[in-house]
């Protein structure tokens, strides 16, 4: 595929030129196959930052033989930088209904449930106005498919499926074993689909414009758009949607301050791109898709923001395995140590090998991806770690 550059992209808050809900009467027309493989065809992955195949987690629901079926929208978005998705269900809410309506006719199930984010709990009674429109038109529609609101309690390792659904379930908020997977065992024991707020709306586009269409933005690695939360040292902070694709450095043209010395993609679970590979970095090409991304020039120090990092992590551990809980504690005590020079500046070498091991070992993609920005801004700005 061709390299592409910045281009701004107005799908995700269009209007569209007919009612989503006249877009869900057409599409529960077709065969169910026929839209999942759309779905697949299209390339989309999960908007939540892990990745994930829309179309094949839906197949896998379609397949699952018990019943009741869950559908469940992700919107607990306690990754830090993002804030797109409390947009999207602030300005077009029916998109994501459209899309879990969708996902419901394709796989058979009858029960939705919009996780939010206890933080958006003022959403609730407009989200309620829109459902109760949603349900009268499914009905209409001979769709047999019901959707609540579940408010989530604040935890950020919630935001993992698995998590959540015990969450939901009235447990305290910590993953699961895997497998079986949630389309096969999910909330109390049934097929559950799982998928982000924005994953739902990018679902209901491929829907609506085909696969095809589709596929002309993107990369191979990630097709569409993706709405980026924008924050840090930008005179453009904010919410916009932009093709996949594009270097960091015309993202920094776009939206830097003139100083930029590094981009933090995908929140804190992401990457910080240093200054020198922001002509070789794609965003979108093998990099996060959660949507967080944090501009920092030159007046930051890094060890500042690393530390911020780690007390985060810290903080919302869950404390379940120990490569979490304790690899969380160490990494934070380790760069204080080697900063107070107590600990060699050779000790950062130890401290990257421990986050391999969490990488490894850790139950969930918390501690699996805590390495991710600790290894990218030890890596690229080693000397205001000891300095």
């Amino acid at each position: 595929m061709a390299e592409k550059t910045l281009k701004k992209v107005d799908i995700i808050f269009a209007e569209y030129l007919v009612s989503p809900y006249k877009i869900l009467e057409e599409t529960i027309k077709r065969p169910k196959n026929e839209i999942i493989q759309e779905i697949l065809d299209s390339g989309l992955r999960g908007r939540g930052g892990a990745g994930f195949p829309t179309g094949l987690k839906w197949k896998f629901g379609a397949s699952a033989k018990a019943e009741p079926k869950y559908i469940v929208c992700n919107a607990d978005e306690g990754e830090p930088g993002t804030f797109k998705d409390r947009e999207i269900l602030t300005k077009v809410p029916r998109k994501v209904f459209l899309g879990m309506g969708i996902c419901a006719f394709v796989t058979g199930a009858t029960k939705g449930i919009l996780y939010l984010r206890a933080e958006y709990n003022y959403l609730i009674p407009s989200l309620n106005n829109e459902l109760q429109i949603f349900h009268e038109k499914a009905k209409l529609l001979g769709l047999d498919f019901n959707i609540t609101i579940f408010s989530g309690s604040g935890a950020y390792v919630c935001g993992e499926e698995t998590a959540l659904i015990e969450s939901m379930e009235g447990k305290r908020g910590e993953p699961r074993n895997k497998p079986p997977f949630p389309v096969q065992s999910g909330y109390l024991g049934k097929p559950t689909i799982v998928n982000n707020v924005e994953t739902f709306v990018s679902a209901s586009m491929v829907c609506r414009i085909g696969a095809v269409e589709y596929k002309k933005l993107g990369t191979e690695d990630q097709s569409g758009s993706k709405l980026f939360s924008i924050s840090g040292d930008t005179h453009k902070a904010g919410v916009y949607e932009l093709e996949l694709g594009m270097k960091v450095s015309e993202f920094v043209e776009e939206f830097g301050d003139g100083d930029t010395k590094a981009v933090q993609i995908g929140g804190v679970a992401g990457v910080c791109v240093p200054r020198k590979n922001f002509e070789a970095t794609i965003i979108g090409q093998g990099s996060s898709s959660g949507g967080s991304t944090m501009v920092f020039n030159s007046t930051r120090s890094m060890y500042n923001v690393l530390h911020n990092y780690l007390e985060f992590f810290q903080e919302e551990s869950c404390g379940q395995c120990t490569p979490c809980r304790v690899g969380c504690q160490q990494l934070l005590k380790g760069i204080e140590a080697i900063k107070a020079g107590t600990k060699p500046a050779e000790y950062l070498n130890q401290l990257m090998k421990l986050t391999e091991t969490m990488k490894l070992t850790a139950k969930c993609g918390l501690g699996q991806s805590v390495g991710n920005s600790f290894n990218s801004i030890v890596t690229n700005f080693r000397e205001e770690m000891i300095y």
